[in-house]
């Protein structure tokens, strides 16, 4: 068996003769624009595979989001701008020194300092380009994940809330804002009022320590089960959705949360 290093150097080979004379035209016509697309794709493909805890899916999903580095690698390395070795040997510096903790004296008393201590280290590296203490936060993030970050480094700073019934008392309020602007028909005002609910919620997930895309994506995962479980115990009996009643269609819908809690 070849070791770790050999194999990635066959792969790195492997995308040059793909994007290189005679290579896959396909492979050769992309760009880092083009690849944006793909790059997402299968990032959200490793936690899908990750949700099912199959490490075989895993290793596979892995491999594809692996290519996409190697991928614009390729792409840097032909446009003179960069190469893996560059990519690996920036990626090794600022591990070392982001964590003087493990490879210098430095002492960290748990995660929440390293964390605190990283976002020092981080401050330094940008120097002036960082003026607010919210710089730093992609803008293509999902909105929820991006709203987390936001108010983490809020409260990084001072900025938060002190227990937990206040921000709970803060999504009653937009609550109850968002269903005063129901009552007055104004839609501009309803998703303002919305986005404002929102936001509450994924700050009383952060203070919880609960990560609200991934509570989100995990209530989507249910549904989407429980709906199919709702239309294969139709199908069963010859029949579609839309010729069953709301009422049997909840007890199907009761049955698979049953069943749920059973395993």
């Amino acid at each position: 068996m070849k070791t770790d290093t050999t194999r990635f150097g066959e792969l790195l080979r492997i995308m040059k003769k793909l994007r290189g004379p005679g290579g896959c035209p396909w492979d050769a016509e992309q760009t880092h624009e083009s690849l944006t697309r793909y790059l997402l794709e299968e990032t959200y493909e490793v936690i899908e595979a990750i949700d099912a805890g199959s490490p075989e899916h895993l290793k596979e999903e892995l491999g594809d989001l692996l290519l996409q580095p190697v991928f614009h690698a390729a792409i840097a390395e032909e446009a003179g701008t960069f190469t893996m070795a560059d990519i690996i040997e920036t990626l090794c510096d600022k591990l070392i020194r982001r964590h003087p903790h493990v490879f210098a004296d430095m002492h960290i008393a748990d995660s929440a300092a390293q964390i605190e201590n990283w976002e020092k280290i981080k401050k330094l590296e940008k120097g002036e380009e960082r003026k607010s203490a919210l710089s730093g936060v992609p803008h293509h993030l999902p909105a929820l994940l991006k709203a987390q970050k936001v108010t983490e480094k809020a409260a990084r700073v001072g900025f938060d809330w002190e227990h937990v019934d206040q921000v709970m008392a803060k999504v009653l309020e937009e609550l109850h804002e968002f269903e005063e602007a129901m009552i007055d028909g104004n839609t501009e005002q309803m998703e303002s009022e919305l986005g404002d609910l929102l936001f509450a919620i994924v700050n009383l997930g952060r203070f919880l320590s609960i990560n609200p895309e991934e509570a989100l994506r995990k209530t989507i995962n249910r549904f989407q089960q429980r709906f199919a479980y709702v239309e294969d115990s139709l199908h069963a009996q010859g029949r579609q959705m839309q010729n069953a009643s709301l009422v049997e269609m909840d007890q199907l819908w009761e049955a698979a949360k049953e069943k749920e809690s059973l395993r």
